[in-house]
């Protein structure tokens, strides 16, 4: 494996994701920010907190990767009293830009999420434009 295959096949970055529910809801958008090292998964999500208003909801992601296989759980960081961790298992594509599969609340309800990893050099001109700031 070359360098930049290496490179691309690790799971650090930002990824966009969408969440779907199982009923009649609209799916939820978030980004992650993954860091992988090793097989370890860590990172931090945001996404919206409701429709209604401008407020965001942050979480924290700890997991592994196995090969293709993804698993984290997703725990909000203020999520309020009655906010449970979130199971997500997924299965990385064979170039790994995108990770899909299952979520899961313990004892409650499941549904369907996709995460595409962004671009690279989109996150680097960001990069750049942040630095001169």
């Amino acid at each position: 494996m070359t360098a930049r295959e290496e490179t691309a096949q690790n799971l650090t970055g930002v990824w966009n994701g969408r969440y779907f529910y199982p009923r009649e809801l609209a799916p939820v958008s978030f980004v992650a920010t993954l860091f992988e090292t090793a097989s370890a998964l860590t990172g931090t999500t945001h996404e919206p907190a409701s429709p209604a208003t401008s407020a965001l909801r942050y979480a924290t992601l700890e997991g592994r990767r196995d090969g293709r296989a993804v698993v984290f759980v997703k725990t909000y960081t203020n999520g309020g009293p009655n906010a449970q961790p979130i199971d997500y298992s997924g299965r990385l594509n064979g170039d790994a830009t995108e990770i899909e599969g299952i979520w899961r609340i313990r004892g409650n309800w499941s549904g369907k999420f996709l995460m595409v990893r962004a671009p690279a050099k989109a996150v680097s001109v960001e990069r750049k434009a942040a630095e001169r700031v």
